[in-house]
């Protein structure tokens, strides 16, 4: 047999995701031909994953500052002044491609990864969350995949010790072939001790600290990048492997380094690993980087420069110290334990250099690396506008109890109980309020003060498939609103755009418009974007998920005595409906999950409306007239009384709108609407016509049946049984 001929550099480039243009556009910024160092270093730099290379573009809408913002986009996570000389940290970021392919250590890495971004700022996490969509229910993998990330997320935040406290899980058929697992951390620092990656000057010892490389997550950055197909199980070896209790040491190591005064940057070892690291250090600070790999601390005998720049192993981070501290650096890592050693210097050449058994393995220009990318202005195509449906346009249910079963036993309305009780919810003895305990946000205390952060994941991908725009300005939305739901002043948000292939200009379409819708209402809510995470080429065999940009949210309460949860609704209570009922069925849940239509346009967004209703719901709350509070979202009115039912263990009777459809009524996703149980509902009613507000007294709390006056009957046992059994029963099953 005749030996294969060995592969050009323009074939490998191909391999490795880079398209011919970008790879003769690296061999114009060189002059010359990479060698295969070189190549692995550009690709991964010039992935969609690193680089966002078609998203940058847009990105550039959305209002990045505000009062209390402290640090916007461009560094590992965003900063918020919580007041007190205290700042809070935070960012969401995915790990979808991985938790497909390996669910247990993505998820789990995803955790990791994203804790390692905000304590390298010098941040104590103290809480996370965590945006999951999988497929259909029916699909063969999505049990297992449910299983494996579940156990992931738990096994890695429960062994760290950071309480998982709020999170969303939706199903759907759209995410059989990629499944997304997209994970956000919190934490808390000082406002005057942020620590930056920037390396402030040449001639400093550029130190590596953590645990040894291996060859795990070779090229992960360059597979989150792309598209998946029938052989994606053979991109397993990219999925890194995580250690809790590395991280756990890690954490306590780099404060305590931190603390010493040592660090003049430090930076985290995420996607591409040393790579970024240390591109994204010296190309933030104008200097250049050299580096001994001989030193770098390997797991593994015999690894290559290529494979160790590229690996992705876990809990690692890179620190430029100042001019004769390393003593102090060895002292930190020693008593905790990690291995640690001087790799390089910061240089005044604007060169990545690397060297490998005494030879220059790589010496390229830091700016095309880490500036200079090539830029896409990708076309794209508007989706189509589809039609308002009227509640006549919608069939009623024949039987409405067995419809309020149906919705509130769905996959997406069920209760998540099976899931939320493997995360550890309360270490840190700082959690307030979390997924178990009836509230539209997580609320964790600023420990030994009277503050409380309230957290939060949102989105509704059927809204932005149906209207990108609509549907992005919604998404930012109902994250304000869920804030404002338990008395919190909301303040930033971090985003994880999840979207398909932005070659295709359909998908280029949902992403332009859903980031201008997003920006409205960011600005006309006073909401800006503070850090984010951009995934893209989520689909298999060249189907794409639906359109899924996740808000996460922080807010501040002043006085966390003073918050509201929906779980204390109590006999005899007034059901009060602040907001304006129309009745909106298009894309709703009712119309999904009832009677099997995904049609027409989502419910529109009234930005203007919605500020002024929340401002008024939440000064109820601080001012304390109001403690059982829920927005209304997925399911309508019916969905956000019978969670109240269900979180207070009481039953209620509600009377339909003579103006409104019933059906609409119950059903209709209306924004910019909240529903309050209040002992006395004079005040409230008062206070709602002095501000300009429409609110309704539209039922009252009690008793053990959910009542909606010639509609429905329906035991709140038999309502709670089918809520609870779903999940469970799906997982044994």
């Amino acid at each position: 047999m005749s030996a294969q001929p060995a592969k050009t550099l323009a074939e490998t480039a191909a391999e490795f995701g880079l398209k011919p243009e970008e790879y003769d556009l690296i061999v114009k910024r060189l002059n010359r031909e990479p060698n295969l160092v070189e190549l692995g270093v550009f690709s991964v730099m010039w992935s969609e994953h690193c680089s966002y290379k078609s998203s940058k573009k847009h990105l550039g809408k959305f209002p990045t500052s505000g009062p209390r913002v402290i640090c916007g986009p461009g560094e590992n996570a965003g900063v918020i002044d919580i007041g007190d000389g205290q700042a809070c940290i935070f960012k969401m970021e995915s790990h979808n491609h991985p938790s497909y392919i390996e669910p247990y250590q993505g998820a789990a890495t995803g955790v990791g990864g994203i804790m390692r971004d905000v304590f390298t700022m010098g941040a104590r996490p103290i809480a996370l969350l965590n945006a999951l969509r999988f497929g259909d229910p029916s699909h063969p993998k999505t049990k297992r995949l449910v299983s494996g990330v579940v156990a992931g997320i738990g096994g890695y935040g429960n062994c760290v010790g950071v309480p998982t406290v709020a999170g969303e899980t939706n199903f759907h058929r759209g995410y059989d072939g990629n499944i997304l697992v997209n994970a956000m951390c919190v934490g808390l620092a000082d406002a005057d001790k942020i620590f930056y990656s920037a390396a402030p000057a040449p001639g400093l010892p550029v130190v590596y600290f953590g645990s040894k490389t291996g060859r795990d997550g070779i090229h992960g950055a360059t597979m989150a990048s792309a598209e998946f197909d029938d052989a994606s199980d053979e991109k397993r070896p990219t999925v890194q492997v995580g250690d809790p209790f590395a991280e756990k040491l890690l954490i306590e190591a780099t404060l305590e380094l931190m603390a010493t005064g040592a660090v003049a940057a430090i930076q985290d070892m995420g996607a591409a690993g040393l790579t970024s690291s240390s591109v994204e250090m010296a190309g933030k600070g104008g200097v250049g980087i050299e580096l001994d790999l001989d030193q770098v601390p390997q797991r593994e005998e015999g690894m290559t420069a290529y494979e160790m720049m590229l690996s992705e192993s876990q809990e690692r981070m890179l620190a430029v110290l100042k001019p004769g501290r390393e003593a102090d650096g060895y002292a930190v890592f020693q008593k905790w334990g990690l291995d640690a050693a001087v790799i390089g210097k910061t240089t005044d050449t604007g060169h990545m250099v690397l060297k490998h058994k005494g030879e220059v393995v790589c010496d390229v220009p830091l700016a095309p690396l880490f500036d200079d990318a090539p830029l896409y202005d990708r076309p794209w195509t508007a989706s189509p506008q589809l039609p308002r449906l009227a509640a006549a346009d919608v069939e009623a249910p024949a039987d409405y109890a067995a419809a309020v079963v149906k919705l509130m036993s769905s996959p997406d309305m069920a209760s998540k109980r099976w899931l939320w009780e493997q995360y550890d919810r309360h270490v840190m003895a700082d959690t307030l309020e979390d997924s178990a305990t009836g509230a539209d946000a997580g609320m964790v205390r600023v420990h030994g003060t009277k503050k409380a952060l309230a957290v939060t994941s949102d989105c509704t991908p059927r809204y932005v498939q149906a209207d990108p725009f609509e549907g992005g300005k919604q998404v930012v939305a109902e994250a304000w609103r869920n804030l404002t739901a338990v008395g919190a002043d909301p303040i930033a948000i971090t985003d994880n755009l999840n979207f398909g292939n932005p070659e295709r200009p359909e998908i280029m379409g949902q992403i332009v418009r859903a980031i201008e819708g997003m920006a409205q209402a960011c600005r006309d809510l006073d909401f800006p974007v503070v850090s984010g995470n951009v995934s893209l080429y989520n689909e298999t065999n060249g189907a794409a998920i639906p359109p899924t940009p996740t808000v996460g949210a922080v807010g501040l309460i002043p006085d966390y005595a003073r918050r509201a949860d929906f779980a204390g609704m109590q006999e005899g209570d007034a059901l009060v409906l602040v907001g304006t009922t129309v009745g909106e069925l298009g894309a709703s849940m009712y119309l999904r999950e009832v009677v099997g239509r995904e049609a027409g346009a989502p419910p529109p967004v009234d930005l203007a409306l919605e500020r002024k209703i929340g401002d008024f719901v939440r000064q109820l709350i601080v001012s304390g007239q109001v403690t059982v509070c829920h927005d209304l979202s997925d399911g309508g009115l019916i969905a956000a009384a019978t969670e109240m039912a269900l979180a207070s263990n009481r039953g209620f009777a509600l009377q339909p709108s003579g103006s409104v459809a019933p059906h609409a009524f119950l059903f209709g996703e209306d924004q910019a609407r909240y529903l309050l149980a209040v002992k006395d509902a004079g005040p409230i009613l008062a206070a709602a016509r002095a501000a300009g507000v429409e609110a309704t007294v539209i039922g009252k709390a009690g008793g053990q049946e959910l009542k909606v006056q010639g509609l429905l009957s329906l035991p709140l046992a038999e309502l709670r049984a089918a809520h609870e059994d779903w999940m469970p029963g799906f997982m044994e099953g």
